[in-house]
């Protein structure tokens, strides 16, 4: 259950529970049924907010990501690095190919 789903459900739930109007003699309460729909929306988005990686796990550092025993990735860095200045050096430019059909008409 993505976000999406999950703030969909909160929605019809409090819909229900705070909204609408029940039949006393109903056989089955329309409150109870929005507060279940909006308590199963809230735990599904928060659940999907945690396993997001930029909010969950990924945030604090830790992540789920795999690599080789002993972590033999470097450690990424995080924040401003600073600016780096890429200089492109350019040789001289070569003269354009003859196209033989910019010279004169043959007689």
């Amino acid at each position: 259950m993505g976000i999406p789903v999950s703030l969909i459900l909160v929605a019809v739930g409090l819909v229900l529970a705070l909204a609408v109007h029940h039949d006393p003699n109903a056989a089955v309460n329309v409150h109870v049924v929005g507060w279940i729909l909006f308590l199963v929306g809230l735990v599904g988005l928060l659940l999907s907010l945690l396993w997001w990686e930029r909010w969950g796990p990924g945030y604090w550092g830790w992540s789920r990501a795999y690599g080789p025993p002993g972590g033999g990735y470097p450690a990424r860095r995080r924040g401003y690095r600073g600016r780096r200045t890429v200089i492109e050096e350019e040789g001289p430019a070569a003269p354009p190919p003859v196209d033989p059909y910019d010279g004169p008409p043959p007689p």
